[in-house]
This record gives structure tokens, C-alpha cells and sequence, in this order.
């Protein structure tokens, strides 16, 4: 039998039925056979009930191939008649016969017949006459007597789950869960153990494993004289299957039924090699397992059972790096809002950066840094950030913008401190005069109001909401190690501080890949230096004031060597245009003019010149470097004077310096220029020898197209995918929010662009860039820095063209190094089938 004819849960009873467990007999009605019956060619129905005797009690039971993928609820007690309820009576007592005949009524008018539920409300005690009140009330509600023949009621039920599948409703929920479009169902027909009766009858569900943490224990509820999972529902009555005090337990009650169920249990986890939740009824003391379904779990249990499976020998190594998740790794890293918990959301927007983080509403930068100060934690809420706002994010515990999207500045620099960040929140609304924000339904939010970020989700909660600890624990250790042994792809961090450094290496980072140097601009007095230096006449004065910057990016670099330790450690020089070092609110201009002793209208009017229309596509970049080459050839020294430092009192140290936003050849030869002085200048003062290696960041198409000529003068090309995304569909990523749910929508794009790598089109100018950049230079190294770049399409796409590693937040680097690892050994399966 396979389950993609009839379903997991036909397959999984096979398998039970073969390790000799107590199952009732069963059949199984496949994909096709249901599809029929939707279409209103039913089987024969006398054939399917032919096994089960004279006058049986049935279940019938959903079977799709993925029990994620929903479908309809289980119907019990299909052949009760008047006829079975009066034989039922005399063998296991007439309280028991109503209750089941009841159950089936109500199941039957709601679920099948589609009656209104009202009516049939299960009475607090079966007697006769609730049962005759619920009889008239079926007669009352569809003009005819409830059905009586039991070949009658299975062909409705079946015909009735045959087209709740293939609704349009359900068919839009599996969708959403991942099912494909023709995703088909199986039926399963089972004789039913009853649950009700005299001697110690009864239901109940089992687990071995706590679902949420992974730990070996024994979960689980009986209730008497009940049937199907009541024993979850029913939070007064059911008990224990295990005593763990003095109370009642299934284990007092009946012990042989119990130590039965544990050789099942080991017995399932050895042979299924899984850890299965097992439902099972008491019928008279009599043990039957109706069904096994796998263990319900979190990331944390997830990662726990996938190693303690392969520890034990159950499973291989391989298959327990293939049976997690990389995207619920990043569940782990961070504290999250605890899913039991209740939620006041205020507003949802898009998930930027994981983690939950409660704290007062602030509304600038300063406001954060003040809130830090007094050690209050504070959420910083924006209508966008900007560069500088990054002290106050630094401040912050966690940062809500109303507008941006995957890309944006809030989400990446969100994801690189791992601060929980919520963007996109358009539904909000800031009112800076009255300081507060106000949320959809006119719900008034005040600077100091606690609020609770969860990035995992995207929701903005009221209130401090209890979260649950991040899970480091030996199990993700272990996983990881083992996904390191499997993966042939390197993967680097993108770190702009110590603090990025020291988490990439703790997550295991080969090196970092990307430094983005401007960050560090905005630290302390520095950002002051760049103002000053923006408004210095002439080279000679730029110098003067970037000699005082110097000592701090020597600093800085050399910090950063030294904990990454040998590994490499690529600095992109200076990118942005420097207007994003100038204040853009009148009062931050008069700050400025104070503070350069300058005329207020000098200041306007330097502003005002450096003012662009699309500055991300202005004077930024390898432009800026040409234009005012004294910025980089400071950085180049700094990078080149604490690679000397760092080398001298730890492992020789190999920098790469990669320059951004190229567009051509020539760009390259004049930087590389300038850079090959200064480290022969460095080399020349310091006495000492080393060696640097200058790559290229491809961000603009033109660059992947001429990357052949470009890669003669680069030993590394490293694709920057956010902004090669931007320049190729022309979309801007900070904006691009308001409307690409709508173009998802309506099947415009696929998938959101910045948040899913395009594979056809910004695909194709990878894969143009990478086989011209090898024409260019054989030995050329080869990567990804972009957001993209810790995800598990970027990481397939990057393997099969060959690209050297992928670079992404320190935060995504555990689900990299995994996923990486599940390609390769995915791969390796596909070529030995």
C-alpha cells in the first residue's frame, strides 16, 4: 500500500497491523476511488461493508498524504440504528446505547446532513427520551425520519467527506499549507471499538515525547466511557495515563493496558522511526489502537527527536539533518512569545527579524538611547529608519516601522543585531505632536505604553505578552555538526561590529563576507567627524578629518580579526551617499550649524546640494570612491594597518577588500590603483609583510553581464542580491511593500522578490555572472551576501552554479549551514536512485 494512493494514515495502520498492534479491522478507500465518490460515482458500498460482518459499528477517518494538509473530521458509531441500539443495550447496558446512538445523530445531522448544530446539543445524560427529542428534532429539520439503513448512512458519509475535500474552501486552506492543487484523499473504513460500556471501557491518546521541548515522557489523558480524542477535551474528568501523584491514573486503573501501550510505543518508535502519538480505546478492558500519528512539535522538540532518533541508532545521521527545518532554527536563537498564551494583537505586519521582545513605545532614536540609560526596555516605532537610527536600535529591544519590507534598512540591520522587527506596519499611524500611535479601530497608543514585538509572527501585541527562553541546547549542537559533515558549501556571516563578529563565530561562521564599514560611521563622535568632513573644502581638508577616523577604523577592523581568528573577513568599502549623515528636520540643521560654527544658510545649502533625487542609484558606492578618493584610501589603510596588528599577536590575517556597486572594468582598475599604494605604503612603514585579496560586489545588472572583463582585476565576486532584486525589476525595496502582496495576489510575481530569490530572472544574471566571471578568471571565488543568501532556494540555486559560499545575518547562519547540508545530501540520494 502507498501512500501516495491512499494516504499517510492508510499507510501508518498498515504498518501497524504488521507489528502485530491490536487494530481494528480496516479498509482503505484510495485517491481515485474518493474522487469518484465527489463526483458522484459511488463504489460498492456492500463490498466494503462485506468484511465487517453482520450489523457492525464503522469509523470512517481522513487519509491525505500529509496530515498538515487538514481535510474533515472523523465520523464514529456509522451503523447505529434503532434495531443496534436495542441490541447494544441488552449487551453493554442501555445508558451506553443511547449515549452512542446520540453521539451519531448529532455527528451525522452536522457534519453530514449539514443541519444547524443547535438542535442537537448532546444532552447531560443519554435517556430515552433526549434520544427521541433528538430523533424529532432530525424528522422536524429535513422532513424525514433519521436514516436506518447502515448502508445507507456510510455511502452518505463517504459521499459527504468525499466533497467537503474538494471544496473550494478546503481546497484554498491545504493550498495555503503547501498542498498541491490536486491533492487527493483517501477514506478510511474501520470497524469500531467502542469505548462505552460495562468492565473498564474508555479512550485516551499517548506520546512518549514532551512536543514541545523533545524530552523522552510519558504524555497522555484517558476518559471512561468515551470515544475518539474526548480524553483532550475534556480538562475535569479525563486522567492521567501515568500517576504522578496520588490521584487517579489510567496505570491504577488498568495496568496491564498500560504496560501494553509502552511495547507499543517502543515498538512503533523502532520500526515507524518516529516518535507517534498513539489513539487508542478500551473496550471492556480490551486494548485497541485505532491510530498513530506523528508527535505534534515545536522547532525545539523537532531538533531534540531528530537526534535522539539518530543517537540510538533508529534513523541515520543524514535523515536526521533532513527531518528538520531550517527556517524553525531561527525559533530557537531567539526568546518568542509563548504560543499558549493569549494575543492582544494591536497590528500585523511583515516578520523582518524573529524573536519576541516586550518594552515602553518610543518614538526617536535619542528617546531610545535616553530609555536604555535608565535601563527601561523600550520599543523604538518608526515610520521608517533610517542610518541614523542605528544607536537607537542598538538601544532598543526590538524596532516597529510603518513602512518597508524584507530589505528595508529597519529589517536588515534588525536581523543583523537579532532585534525582533516588525516592518510594514501600514495600518498604523504616527501622531509625533500628540506622541502617539495609533492602531487600527482607533486604538490610541502613548509614548511609555507597553507594547510586545513578535518578529517571528509579524504581530505588534498589547501589552507584555510571556515569552518562552531561545533553546541552545546539546541537540542543535549536535544537529549542526552533523550538517557540517554533509554540506560542500561554505557559509560566512555579514558583521559590521565586535558584537556581529563574536555571534558569527559562536555560530560557527567559515569567516564574514560581508562588513558593511558605513555602520560604524554613525558610532559616537564619529558621525560628527563624517559631517564635518562632508562639509571640508577640498582633499586636503577631507584628509585631515578622516586622519582623526582612522585610529577608530583601525580599531574596529582589527577587533574584528581578531575574533574572527584567521578565518576571512571581507570589508566592503564605503557605500552609501553621504546624505544619509545629514540631518533632514530643521532643527537638526540649526544642531549642525552650531556645531560647525557655520551659517545656517551655508549648512541649507550644502543639504541641498548633496540632495538627489534617487540617491540609491546616485553618488554612492565605487562613485563616491572615485569622486572623493580619500574616504577609501583611509578605509584601505585602516583595513591594512590592523591586519598588521591583528597578525602580530594572532593568526596571520588574509583581508578582503570588496568594492561596491561596480559597473565597469575601469571602475575596478582605478580603485585597485589606489589600494595597491596604500597596502605597499603600509607594508613599507610597518616593515612587516602580507598579503589582501580585492574582490567586486555585483549588485547592478551591468556588472553580471561584464563580469567576464570585471573578474580579470577581482579575485572575488560576491552578488549582492538585495540591491541587484531593486535594480532588475526596478522596484524599490523600501516601498515596493505597499503593493507586492497585491502582485503575489494576483500571481504577478511568484513570491515576493526580496524575500524568495527570483530564480528566473535575477537567477538568470547570477548564473550569467558566475560562468562569465569563470571566463574571465578560472579560479575566480564565487558568493552571495544579499538577504537571500540564508535561505534554502538561494543556497540550491548558488550549489548547482558552483558558487563558493553564501554570507548571510549571523542570526541565519545555523539555518544555512543546514540547509546547505540537506541540498547536498538530497543531491547525493538523487544520484544513487
Amino acid at each position: 500500500m502507498s501512500a501516495e494512493v491512499y494516504g499517510g494514515r492508510a499507510k501508518c495502520l498498515q504498518r501497524l497491523i504488521r507489528l502485530d498492534m491490536p487494530v481494528p479491522l480496516t479498509v482503505a478507500l484510495s485517491f481515485d476511488t474518493v474522487r469518484d465518490i465527489a463526483q458522484g460515482r459511488m463504489p460498492d458500498i456492500g463490498a466494503i461493508m462485506a468484511p465487517f460482518g453482520f450489523a457492525p459499528l464503522l469509523s470512517v477517518r481522513p487519509s491525505s498524504l500529509d496530515p498538515d494538509w487538514g481535510g474533515p473530521g472523523a465520523i464514529l458509531n456509522i451503523g447505529m440504528t434503532q434495531e443496534r441500539h436495542d441490541a447494544l443495550a441488552a449487551t453493554a447496558g442501555l445508558r451506553a446505547a443511547t449515549s452512542l446512538y446520540l453521539r451519531f445523530i448529532q455527528c451525522y445531522a452536522v457534519q453530514v446532513a449539514r443541519l444547524d448544530p443547535e438542535p442537537f446539543d448532546l444532552p447531560d445524560e443519554p435517556t430515552s427520551e433526549a434520544l427521541r427529542s433528538m430523533l424529532a428534532a432530525y424528522e422536524a429539520e429535513t422532513d424525514e425520519p433519521f436514516p436506518q439503513d447502515p448502508a445507507l448512512q456510510l455511502a452518505e458519509v463517504l459521499r459527504s467527506m468525499a466533497r467537503t475535500w474538494d471544496g473550494t474552501t478546503a481546497r484554498l486552506l491545504r493550498q495555503a499549507k503547501g498542498a498541491p492543487a490536486d491533492a487527493g484523499l483517501g477514506l478510511v473504513v474501520q470497524a469500531m471499538a467502542l469505548g462505552v460500556g460495562r468492565g473498564e471501557s474508555g479512550s485516551g491518546v499517548i506520546q512518549f515525547v514532551d512536543g514541545e521541548t523533545g524530552e523522552p515522557r510519558i504524555i497522555g489523558r484517558y476518559l471512561g466511557q468515551s470515544q475518539g480524542r474526548e480524553a483532550l477535551r475534556d480538562k475535569r474528568d479525563a486522567i492521567p495515563i501515568i500517576c504522578d501523584d496520588g490521584g487517579p491514573c489510567l496505570e491504577r486503573v488498568a495496568p496491564f493496558a498500560v504496560r501494553e501501550l509502552l511495547e507499543h510505543g517502543g515498538r512503533g518508535r523502532e520500526r515507524l522511526r518516529e516518535e507517534m502519538q498513539i489513539e487508542f480505546t478500551l473496550e471492556s478492558g480490551r486494548l485497541r489502537i485505532l491510530d498513530a500519528v506523528r508527535v505534534p512539535r515545536g522547532a525545539r522538540a523537532a531538533v531534540r527527536i531528530a537526534v535522539a532518533l539518530a543517537q540510538d541508532g533508529v534513523i541515520p545521521r543524514e535523515e536526521a539533518v533532513l527531518r528538520v527545518d531550517p527556517g524553525a532554527l531561527s525559533t530557537l536563537l531567539h526568546r518568542q512569545v509563548d504560543p499558549e498564551a493569549p494575543r492582544d494583537r494591536i497590528v500585523s505586519g511583515i516578520a523582518a527579524s524573529p524573536g519576541a521582545a516586550s518594552g515602553r513605545i518610543v518614538l526617536t532614536a535619542v528617546d531610545a538611547q535616553a530609555s536604555a540609560a535608565r535601563d527601561e526596555p523600550c520599543i523604538l516605532v518608526r515610520r521608517e529608519t533610517t542610518p541614523e537610527d542605528i544607536r537607537g536600535m542598538h538601544a532598543a529591544v526590538a524596532v516597529v516601522t510603518v513602512r518597508g519590507g524584507i530589505t528595508s534598512h529597519a529589517a536588515v540591520i534588525g536581523r543583523g543585531l537579532g532585534l525582533p522587527c516588525v516592518v510594514g506596519a501600514s495600518d498604523l499611524e504616527i501622531d509625533r505632536r500628540r506622541r502617539v500611535v495609533i492602531a487600527p479601530g482607533g486604538r490610541v497608543f502613548a509614548e511609555g505604553d507597553v507594547i510586545t514585538v513578535d518578529g517571528t509572527t509579524g504581530d505588534v501585541l498589547a501589552g507584555e505578552a510571556p515569552t518562552i527562553p531561545a533553546a541552545l541546547d546539546e541537540a542543535f549542537r549536535t544537529l549542526l555538526g552533523w550538517a557540517d559533515e554533509f554540506r560542500d558549501m561554505g557559509v560566512r556571516a555579514n558583521a559590521d561590529t565586535p558584537q556581529d563578529a563574536r555571534l558569527a563565530h559562536d555560530f560557527a561562521a567559515e569567516g564574514i563576507g560581508l562588513c558593511r564599514t558605513e555602520h560604524m560611521f554613525f558610532e559616537g563622535e564619529r558621525i560628527g567627524m563624517m559631517r564635518e568632513m562632508i562639509f571640508a573644502e577640498g582633499a586636503a581638508a577631507r584628509r585631515a578629518v578622516l586622519d582623526r577616523l582612522l585610529p577608530m577604523q583601525r580599531d574596529d577592523f582589527a577587533a574584528l580579526f581578531r575574533i574572527m581568528a584567521g578565518k576571512p573577513v571581507c570589508i566592503r568599502l564605503f557605500d552609501p551617499p553621504l546624505h544619509e549623515f545629514l540631518p533632514s528636520d530643521r532643527q537638526g540643521l540649526r544642531d549642525l550649524a552650531e556645531g560647525l560654527s557655520r551659517p545656517l544658510s551655508d549648512v541649507e545649502a550644502r543639504v541641498e546640494a548633496l540632495r538627489e533625487y534617487n540617491p540609491m542609484l546616485g553618488l554612492r558606492g565605487v562613485r563616491l570612491g572615485i569622486t572623493v578618493p580619500e574616504i577609501y584610501e583611509m578605509q584601505a589603510r585602516a583595513i591594512f594597518e590592523a591586519a598588521v596588528l591583528a597578525g602580530q599577536d594572532g593568526e596571520p590575517v588574509v583581508p578582503e577588500v570588496m568594492i561596491p556597486l561596480v559597473s565597469a572594468r575601469r571602475e575596478v582598475e582605478l580603485v585597485k590603483a589606489r589600494v595597491d599604494a596604500v597596502a605597499s605604503a603600509v607594508r613599507a612603514e610597518s616593515g612587516l609583510p602580507f598579503t589582501y585579496r580585492l574582490g567586486v560586489m555585483v549588485e547592478t545588472p551591468r556588472a553580471a553581464l561584464r563580469a567576464a572583463e570585471i573578474a580579470q582585476h577581482a579575485a572575488f565576486l560576491s552578488f549582492g542580491t538585495n540591491d541587484l532584486t531593486q535594480m532588475t525589476y526596478g522596484l524599490s525595496r523600501d516601498d515596493a511593500g505597499r503593493f507586492l502582496g497585491t502582485y503575489v495576489e494576483q500571481q504577478v510575481f511568484e513570491e515576493d522578490p526580496f524575500h524568495t530569490l527570483d530564480l528566473d530572472g535575477v537567477g538568470e544574471l547570477l548564473q550569467i555572472g558566475a560562468e562569465r566571471g569563470r571566463e574571465g578568471r578560472p579560479d575566480i571565488t564565487l558568493s552571495i551576501c544579499g538577504e537571500h543568501a540564508g535561505t534554502r532556494r538561494a543556497i540550491e540555486f548558488c550549489r548547482r552554479q558552483g558558487f563558493d559560499y553564501v554570507s548571510c545575518s549571523p542570526y541565519r547562519v545555523p539555518a544555512a549551514r543546514l540547509s546547505a547540508a540537506q541540498s547536498a545530501i538530497e543531491d547525493a540520494i538523487n544520484s544513487h536512485s
